[in-house]
């Protein structure tokens, strides 16, 4: 078979090239390309040939998909795979894998790290007085392994714990996280953060209507994905002082944001550029779960796969 690497990973190529050995190893082909491409005819043309496509978070469309002959496996160095046409890549019996958990820390201490400088004013060397964690009440929208793991840290710094989830977890539970509403937890918490997938049942999820819920005096934090959350209502909110303030890594659109784009000028709001999942130890993580990944499904086991 052949496997082709269609964009970076952010790490060394000698990494890579000791990834891609085992592949070599067993009789098949390893292509890399080190320059990312986002026009659909190059991505085309490198992915003709392929048996398995690499990729992190670069798009792979319906119009790419709908010119692969031969492909099997979209294998996806990202958690998220709806920058993937999954479901027309089902339809041509191509299989996709995700590297899931490979940012969960990473992704965990920036939700931390967003909440200290709301309350510290970091960003802003302000001398103002500011906040501490301890003894506040967290809620976690969404107790999944980035959700627990983000849990546990504000657990550390002494906060109270509430949870919405669509399940409970005995592991929350053990941990002292209460699960409450999704009205009662924007209503009663002082730190919000969302950790859910964005999917069909939760774009939108926190509409101009949930986020009028919020406390006036709580921040909410967002690392999982910009459309779950109404940004203009949430923008309107902060500038009308409704919601303390925000600590936002994701949005609408992939950065660089339009110049118009609402967050970019409300109070109160620190805004980072989708790098929450970005350190060096997650990259290293995320490249050896990939090339795992690729390894398994030659050798007929597949991992990860997405539904």
């Amino acid at each position: 078979m052949k496997v082709k690497l269609l964009e970076p990973l952010n790490v060394s190529n000698e990494l890579i090239k000791e990834l891609s050995e085992p592949i070599k190893e067993l009789g098949h082909e390893f292509v890399y390309y080190d320059e990312k491409t986002t026009d659909n005819d190059e991505l085309i043309k490198r992915s003709k040939d392929a048996d398995i496509v690499m990729i992190a978070n670069n798009p792979y469309p319906k119009e790419v998909i709908d010119k692969m002959d031969n492909l099997k496996l979209i294998n996806v160095a990202f958690t998220g795979v709806d920058h993937v046409a999954v479901d027309d890549a089902h339809k041509k019996d191509i299989k996709v894998c995700n590297a899931a958990g490979y940012s969960d820390q990473a992704v965990a201490e920036l939700a931390i790290g967003l909440t200290l400088d709301i309350y510290r004013k970091i960003s802003d060397s302000s001398p103002l007085i500011g906040k501490e964690i301890k003894d506040k009440t967290v809620g976690i929208i969404g107790t999944g392994n980035i959700g627990m793991r983000t849990a546990k840290l504000f657990n550390a710094f002494g906060a109270k714990l509430r949870a919405y989830s669509r399940t409970e977890k005995d592991e929350a539970k053990k941990l002292g996280i209460e699960y409450v509403s999704l009205d009662e937890l924007l209503s009663s918490s002082d730190i919000i953060s969302v950790h859910l997938p964005l999917n069909d049942n939760t774009r939108g999820f926190l509409n101009k209507e949930k986020l009028k819920k919020i406390n006036e005096n709580a921040i909410l934090i967002n690392c999982a994905r910009g459309p779950i959350i109404d940004n203009e209502a949430l923008a309107n909110l902060l500038n009308e002082d409704k919601i303390a303030g925000a600590g936002i890594d994701v949005f609408d659109m992939e950065p660089p944001l339009p110049k118009d784009y609402p967050l970019l000028y409300a109070k109160n709001i620190v805004l980072t550029p989708h790098i929450a999942y970005f350190t060096e130890e997650a990259m290293i993580r995320r490249a050896k779960i990939a090339f795992d990944n690729t390894i398994s499904f030659l050798k007929g086991s597949p991992k990860n796969i997405v539904k």
